[in-house]
Formats: structure tokens, sequence, C-alpha cells
């Protein structure tokens, strides 16, 4: 897929993303303050829809989903950064393990 149809994808997806979360936020008690990580979520599921095997779309997807939790719930993850960080290292090293074996 060409660079320029990944962007308009991307671009797309951002937009109808935008219309909805501005819909949301004039209709329910919702506002753009508390929703805005989903527009880092659909940036990482398009990027995850054009190459499975991208690590980034994959990173960029979590980390939206771990700030909607953040916003949402008022969850700390300084909290949990003693546990976060080591599994987030083992992860990686077993991702760099399994693809270096690929």
């Amino acid at each position: 897929m060409s660079s320029e149809k990944r962007s308009v994808i991307t671009g797309g997806f951002v937009l109808v993303t935008l219309g909805i979360l501005i819909f949301l936020a004039k209709t329910t008690g919702y506002g753009f303050g508390q929703t805005w990580p989903i527009l880092i979520i659909v940036i990482g599921i398009s990027t995850i829809i054009q190459r499975v095997k991208d690590f980034g779309g994959w990173f960029i997807a979590i980390a939206g989903v771990v700030f909607l939790i953040n916003e949402l719930y008022w969850f700390d993850p300084s909290e949990y950064s003693k546990y976060l960080l080591p599994a987030i290292v083992v992860l990686l090293g077993v991702f760099l393990i399994f693809k270096k074996k690929k």
C-alpha cells in the first residue's frame, strides 16, 4: 500500500473519530478532555490495519488505552510503575527474541 493511500486512510479515520468525539462532548457528560485518547487509539489501530507487524502501531494503540483508562478511571500509573516497567522490559525482550528467530 502506498504511503499516500495510508495517509488518506488514517486521516479519514481520525476525522470520523474527531466528529464522533465532538458529538459526544456536546450531547453527553464526556468532554473532549476525557475522550482525547481515543484519537491515539484510532491512529494506532489504523496503523495496525495497514501493517499488522508494525510495532509502532501496537505501541501507539496501547499507549492510547493507558491514557484513556487514566482519564476515565483516574488510574495512576506511578502506583504500578514498580511492576509496569519490568513487565514492559521483559515483553520487549521476548518480542526481540522471537523476531530474531524468524
